[in-house]
């Protein structure tokens, strides 16, 4: 028992050791947050108060749930296969797979990723005549998501106007399309697991006797729905151990919602609080600034990060006259620390819109300093690895629709846009898959389809012995994916990628306990009792601590797990490069030294925030996760012209240098003089650069104002304009108002005067 409790300072401690009732951990950045959640479980394993399978952990990444399960295997002599630890979706997954007829799904059912579920809602719109103009794709996904986010049916949506219910009766034919396919996208996979639970009582029961400890990483970024689905499965006997920052909530634009921690207080009764105060990742004064700027938030639960590591560097902040400048300052810089031996790898530049990027990668790539942008495409999501994946899916499940639109014409073997116009009215008119409607198509286009179909068929006949691997080395073999590629000018990377998922399904093998000989095809397990008795409610329990190893097909766990491993917001490991990122990226990360650029009025904290009740807090909350990624040196800066979108803006610094202990920022002297003084929020005098003075000219003649002068408002007071677009009616200004914060207002509205 010793050993599992050493190294623990008395905050955690506390933690590990609280009494099974449910308690709510405050987890600072870098207090060890992982290392409570699983020596707590250990803990409660090696006491004896629970058995590995009486315990759920719920995490946000599949990276943090595999490091979870690798520690405590170093700390326990047991078998962690089977343990129920992991994702939201993947314990979702694990337990719709479980109970599929109950849940009336396929057991191969597959996972729609974000591209695959925008696909097959542009076939629903085309095969239904819907105007994809008037109803774009990408905002019925997210009106669909974002309602099943909320728990929402089609039919339980409110329907405003007529053009909401238009979009409710495009989900309910969405809805219909992937039960007919027998596909799930990733909210769906939530939502039918907290309905399977709701409706079956004694399903509920069963996993609510099982789980009597509930451990919740992150708890911050919960949604609605998962609140409600943790809910379901803690009863009113589980005792929920919940670790979350309020302080780092940051996704409210995703569904997160930070007032479920509250509600959680309230709701379960929760008698401990403890606070993880003692931070091992930054030194002081990085510390000071995260704690002095968080305290400017009201709606907090409040803690105080501190550290044994002395209050090592002051803040560097820098103010350049362009964005240009500040990306060339920041090489320049990172230059002195490749030289003094710091890793590229250890470095990041942090940025609150992506549209930052561009001019850093341009200067990094000028000076020969490998980087690279964190999230770009990771492995399942590239091209040629997502046509590979579609002939796998159509040999697991011939009726997914978006795998079969994805590879039938490619490579290319003349089956054309009519050919397919066909098909689809086919498969509409006799309600049938693309898949079962191909023998309904006459001529030439049925003759080519009928070909597809052999192939298909053919290949699920020679694989259907082999084990993964192989399976998908003859798969890729007979799809004449590499002889394409082969063609191409750039195809050789594309050609490597395809090997490699060869050797994907050779780690997954091994590391999800299939062996390599196991052929890669099972027959399907029933895991549930006939029909008749689910549908009185009855149902055989099955042994739930089985890994789906044991209840899936290696091809069939092998596709989810490329779906989900593709919903993962972590990046992949690289060569040692500098990592370019946003902040909402950042967050569980840390670097021995970071760069926070942009910080201007309007771009962080984002023009958008103001508009949006909690918004400016919530902008908070990133720039404290940002500034908590540092250990060693924090750079803050911002550049006076930054270009954005086409246009250039004039900028004044960030409100967030007033909420810095000014005790703690080393203002550094850089070669260029800045325009204004830096401890000046509004600027007096403006001058803009040579290469934006005629459009100034044209805008302040247009306009009848000028950059840089002084106005009066009577809501916001006096302020000075930075920027001017636009001409006549259309003619609009941002004014930086001081107190009030940066506005863009309408000068033909706005009754502004002159100073």
């Amino acid at each position: 028992m010793t050993h599992i409790l050493n190294n623990l300072n008395a905050e955690q401690l506390a933690a590990v050791t609280l009494p099974a009732q449910s308690a709510l951990v405050l987890a600072g950045a870098g207090s060890g947050k992982t290392r409570v959640l699983t020596t707590r479980i250990a803990w409660l394993i090696q006491t004896g108060q629970v058995s590995p399978q009486g315990v759920l952990a719920v995490t946000f990444t599949n990276k943090a749930a595999k490091e979870m399960l690798a520690r405590l295997s170093a700390m326990l002599p047991i078998n962690t296969r089977g343990m129920w630890i992991g994702t939201f979706h993947g314990l979702c997954n694990r337990l719709l797979r479980t109970h599929h007829q109950a849940a009336a799904l396929p057991q191969t059912f597959q996972i729609l990723d974000s591209q695959d579920q925008l696909s097959a809602i542009k076939r629903l719109l085309k095969s239904n005549n819907i105007d994809d103009e008037k109803y774009p794709p990408r905002n019925l996904m997210h009106f669909i998501n974002n309602a099943k986010e909320q728990g929402l049916r089609a039919g339980a949506v409110d329907a405003n106007d007529d053009y909401n219910r238009k979009f409710i009766e495009l989900y309910e034919l969405y809805e219909q399309q992937c039960q007919r396919e027998g596909v799930t996208d990733f909210a769906e996979l939530l939502l039918r697991s907290y309905e399977l639970l709701s409706r079956n009582q004694a399903l509920r029961e069963h996993y609510q006797n099982r789980f009597r400890h509930i451990l919740v990483d992150e708890f911050q970024d919960t949604n609605d729905l998962q609140y409600k689905w943790l809910q379901l499965l803690a009863g009113k006997n589980a005792a929920v151990f919940a670790v979350g920052d309020d302080d780092q909530s940051i996704y409210a634009f995703r569904g997160a919602n930070v007032g479920n921690m509250a509600a959680f207080e309230r709701e379960f009764h929760v008698e401990n609080i403890i606070r993880l105060e003692q931070n091992y990742r930054s030194h002081g004064h990085i510390l000071d600034a995260a704690n002095i700027l968080i305290a400017h938030n009201q709606k907090r639960l409040g803690k105080n990060l501190r550290t044994d590591a002395g209050h090592g560097e002051l803040l560097r902040v820098v103010e350049a006259p362009s964005d240009l400048r500040e990306a060339q300052w920041m090489v320049e810089e990172a230059k002195s620390l490749i030289a003094e031996g710091m890793l590229r790898s250890e470095m990041a530049v942090l940025y609150r819109s992506n549209a930052q990027s561009r001019v850093i990668e341009h200067a990094l790539f000028s000076a020969g300093i490998p980087y690279r942008v964190y999230g770009g495409l990771r492995f399942f999501e590239r091209a040629e690895i997502k046509h590979a994946m579609a002939y796998l899916q159509l040999i697991d499940n011939p009726h997914n629709d978006s795998a079969f639109m994805r590879v039938v014409n490619f490579p290319t073997r003349g089956i054309g846009a009519r050919s397919l116009e066909q098909l689809q009215d086919a498969a509409k008119q006799y309600s049938l898959s693309l898949y079962e409607a191909v023998p309904y198509v006459a001529g030439k286009a049925g003759t080519a389809l009928t070909a597809f179909i052999r192939l298909i068929e053919g290949a699920r006949a020679e694989t259907q012995p082999l084990p993964l691997p192989e399976l998908v080395q003859v798969v890729i073999d007979r799809s004449n994916l590499i002889a394409h590629y082969r063609n191409e000018k750039e195809g050789a990377d594309r050609i490597e990628n395809l090997e490699q998922l060869v050797a994907a399904a050779e780690v997954f093998v091994s590391e999800e306990g299939y062996g390599l000989g196991a052929p890669a095809q099972l027959g399907p397990t029933v895991v549930e009792a006939s029909d008749g008795l689910i549908a009185s409610g009855e149902f055989e329990i099955v042994d739930a601590d089985v890994p789906l190893s044991e209840t899936m097909s290696p091809l069939s766990a092998f596709l989810a797990h490329a779906s989900l491993e593709a919903g993962d917001n972590q990046a992949q490991e690289g060569q040692d490069a500098m990592q370019l990122m946003t902040v909402h990226s950042a967050k569980g990360l840390e670097f021995d030294a970071v760069f926070i650029t942009g910080l201007e009025e309007g771009l962080f904290p984002h023009e958008n925030s103001m508009q949006e009740e909690g918004g400016l807090e919530e902008e908070r909350r990133l720039m404290y996760v940002a500034i908590t990624r540092a250990k060693r040196r924090l750079y803050l800066s911002f550049s006076q012209t930054r270009m954005l979108h086409g246009q250039t803006r004039y900028n004044v610094r960030s409100r967030f240098f007033d909420e810095l202990p000014e005790d703690s920022l080393k203002w550094l002297t850089p070669k260029f003089e800045p325009m204004w003084p830096r401890h000046q929020h509004v600027v007096a005098d403006f001058a803009p650069s040579r290469q934006n003075k005629v459009a100034t000219r044209v805008s302040e003649k247009s306009t009848g104002w000028r950059i840089g002068e002084t106005v009066a408002h009577a809501k916001f007071g006096e302020g000075v304009i930075v920027n001017l677009e636009g001409s006549g009616e259309n003619a609009r200004a941002n004014i930086n108002f001081g107190k009030s914060g940066m506005k863009l207002l309408d000068l033909s509205i706005a009754k502004l005067e002159k100073k």
